[in-house]
């Protein structure tokens, strides 16, 4: 399998060639040349895989350049019973009747990106004992990314991770989870500002080839091909949980933000399976779903984007939306390069009078927002319904999923994140603190180490380059 460009100016690579990058080289992001096809058949037969077979049927098919063996012992290094705390790894529970819970959040740092991040980091280090080079690892994250990636990434040999994160806009928990990592290959800088800055900070310094170069500058961030295909994974495991028939279609709510959870449902539609809708939710920061109710990507100035109760999705630069739309315009990169020019000059592109509009409504997605009071809500009738506590990103899920269910089509809510994330929120919608799981219970009493920058790409630059040399 080959990868180009959204942006149309790189030559077809590898995966092991787009591995350990970011944005291609022209800016753009990868995608394949062109997606594996499913047939009922194949979907049949991966019906009582476990979930390190799935994994390996589906991604040996995106990374067919590495030797099968040393795949699949990566994957089975990865999803173990001792790293994900159930031998299922994502769950599904049942929330009433024809609703499911597909429970992402079983991880070391109890969200849905350590799926893809754990497996990243064996694939990271794999690479880089193969070549003997060495990897700075520059990501931006809105609260669960950076932990993550950094838990995925700790003491891994020959990679140092610089985190950018917006200063005292995480959660307590989240917080925490990142900053008490003592770990000498990690560096953790709050960056004064909000999330679209720190990512900002990062598309300015991988654009810029010659630093990015002579550092070895990598990212973790879901631009990064590797992380959607690892996530392409539970939506099939998800699928399979819950049908009985190879035509049965499903459809998945999926709280989103920076678009690369939902993303990866995208493609596995695109793939054969049996998606009907995919429910995308917003929280307040609702540029997606602007987008697909009006055909306008309209892009927020940082003091338009506003603190929520669920911090992951307080984005208003979706860094994945690229590769849907490079679909959406029928793969034209011209017609790509173009709408970010726009969005660069005059922060929006639209749409809505052109013939790719109609591609966007036909492509299975349909959208919705939550307020802070309407997941209040969801989680209290969680609670009451099933005893299940939800986290408040989940809960921005469950309520848009609910808007649209569809009598005898499945309806799979995905989880991402544990609540104890989010306590705060807990106590206020339910008057209690949710569990913690077992070796969290004084994460926020521990010290920690992290550094206060404000968005200068020059001070972040000499930053890495004191550090990461």
């Amino acid at each position: 399998m080959r990868y180009v460009s959204t942006r149309g100016d790189m030559a077809p690579a590898t995966f092991s060639d787009i591995l350990l990058g970011g944005l291609a080289p022209d800016g753009g992001l990868t995608l394949p040349e062109a997606y594996p096809v499913l047939t009922p058949n194949e979907l049949a037969r991966w019906r009582g895989l476990s979930y390190p077979e799935l994994a390996f049927a589906i991604l040996r098919q995106f990374a067919d350049d590495l030797p099968v063996e040393d795949l699949r012992a990566l994957i089975d290094k990865t999803y173990t019973v001792a790293a994900f705390r159930t031998e299922a790894i994502t769950p599904v529970t049942p929330l009433s009747d024809g609703v499911w819970l597909l429970g992402l959040s079983n991880g070391p740092t109890l969200a849905f990106k350590d799926i893809a991040l754990q497996l990243l980091g064996n694939l990271f280090e794999y690479a880089l004992l193969k070549t003997g080079g060495h990897l700075n690892i520059l990501g931006a994250t809105s609260g669960d990314t950076g932990s993550s990636a950094e838990y995925a990434l700790r003491g891994k040999r020959g990679i140092r991770v610089f985190m950018l994160s917006p200063h005292q806009k995480m959660s307590r928990f989240q917080t925490a989870q990142m900053f008490s990592l003592q770990d000498p290959n990690i560096f953790n800088i709050a960056v004064r500002g909000v999330f679209d800055d720190c990512q900002d900070v990062v598309k300015a310094v991988s654009n810029d080839a010659e630093f990015k170069a002579r550092y070895a500058i990598g990212t973790v961030n879901s631009i990064n091909w590797a992380r959607v295909a690892a996530q392409i994974v539970y939506y099939f495991k998800g699928w399979l949980a819950v049908t009985t028939r190879e035509d049965q279609e499903v459809s998945f709510a999926v709280p989103s933000g920076n678009f690369g959870n939902i993303c990866a449902g995208y493609i596995a539609k695109r793939m054969g399976l049996p998606i009907r809708r995919l429910i995308l939710a917003t929280n307040e920061n609702n540029v997606l779903d602007e987008f697909f109710r009006t055909g306008v990507y309209r892009v927020r100035a940082t003091d338009q984007v506003t603190h929520t109760s669920s911090p992951s999705m307080d984005i208003s630069k979706a860094s994945n939306f690229e590769r849907f739309i490079f679909e959406a315009v029928g793969r034209d990169p011209a017609v790509v390069r173009e709408l970010w020019r726009q969005v660069e000059a005059q922060g929006s592109f639209d749409l809505s009078g052109t013939p790719y509009f109609q591609t966007v409504r036909e492509s299975g997605f349909v959208t919705g927002s939550s307020t802070h009071q309407n997941r209040m809500a969801t989680i209290r009738r969680v609670y009451q319904e099933s005893g299940m506590i939800i986290d408040t990103h989940t809960a921005d899920g469950v309520k848009v999923g609910l808007e649209y269910r569809e009598e005898g089509v499945p309806l799979l809510c995905l989880e991402t994140a544990l609540p104890v994330k989010f306590e705060d929120s807990i106590i206020e919608a339910l008057g209690r603190s949710p569990e913690r799981p077992a070796g969290y219970e004084q994460l926020e009493t521990q010290p920690q180490r992290f550094e206060v920058m404000d968005k200068d790409v020059v001070a972040i630059k000499a930053s890495i380059a004191r550090h990461g040399g």
